[in-house]
């Protein structure tokens, strides 16, 4: 495959796969999506490759899911809605656990703006490092969408409906507090000690890491994990075919005359100043 929303590259026993969308903070279209996990196999099939760095181009790990992907709208039949959300959410989930049971680990370097599907991606990653400029959260929520149970899984039941529950952004200090991140560097650091880590992986016999690695993650699945990111599928369906809610229709109005922009300014102004991160009252 030729990669046009990431990079991939190769140093010794680390591969970095770097989300490459830059002027759309790294959104995780349809296609940079697949390209991913496309390059996550090719890494994990090379046995030269110990350990795989995943971060972002420019001030973002990723902002979420692309707002411009084509997803069915309030004017399809219930059916048609069901039926596409379902396969839309069904294959974010897999893709999940996709990153959970390679045998090469993964680490998240989280660079800036980590929202989302974003954050996702980086809650079901290996080790996550993350600069202390990075800002986390599910803002969609306040448009009716879905969070991840990885997020209460990793954090706990209360620290995650804290964030959950409102779609606060929180920063690198409150993600290291909760347990979603393992590591909090200065942003000038943040490859090198990512690299760093990975190496250290790459002395430890393959074998061993594959295998401890399998460990954790089947051992959560055999816990439930799978069946409750099933269930998530089933409920974010509901989430996202209940878009017509007159609870968000001023939304769709901001959307359909001002666009992205507008949409985001009725969503998020009245959440403004946010409790953490780049847009909290301590940083403006």
């Amino acid at each position: 495959m030729d990669y046009e929303f990431l990079i991939l590259s190769q140093d010794d026993a680390v591969a970095t796969i770097t989300l490459n969308r830059p002027a759309a903070m790294n959104a995780i279209s349809y296609r940079l999506e697949r390209e991913l996990h496309h390059a996550l196999d090719r890494s994990d099939s090379d046995p030269s490759t110990r350990a795989i760095v995943l971060t972002g181009s420019g001030s973002a790990f990723s902002a979420g899911y692309d707002f411009d992907e084509d997803v069915p709208g309030d004017e399809a039949s219930a059916s048609t809605r069901l039926r596409e959300w379902l396969d839309i959410n069904q294959r974010s989930t897999e893709g999940f656990m996709h990153v959970m049971e390679l045998s090469t680990p993964v680490i998240a370097a989280v660079n800036g703006w980590c929202l989302g599907g974003g954050f996702w991606y980086a809650l079901c990653s290996d080790i996550t490092i993350a600069s202390e400029d990075a800002t986390f959260g599910q803002p969609e929520v306040r448009g009716i969408s879905s969070s991840s149970i990885l997020f209460a899984v990793l954090a706990g039941w209360k620290n995650a409906h804290r964030y959950t529950l409102t779609g606060d952004h929180f920063g690198a200090v409150e993600a290291l507090r909760m347990g979603v991140v393992n590591e909090v560097v200065p942003a000038e650091e943040l490859l090198e000690r990512a690299y760093a880590l990975a190496r250290r992986i790459a002395m430890v016999p393959a074998d061993s890491v594959r295998l401890n690695k399998a460990i954790t993650t089947y051992g959560l699945e055999a816990m439930g994990l799978r069946n409750a990111h099933n269930v998530m599928a089933f409920l974010s369906t509901i989430a996202h075919a209940s878009s017509d809610s007159p609870d968000v229709r001023h939304l769709d109005e901001a959307f359909r005359t001002g666009g992205i922009r507008a949409f985001l300014d009725a969503r998020d102004g009245p959440f403004q100043p946010e409790p953490g991160g780049r847009r909290s009252r301590r940083d403006s």
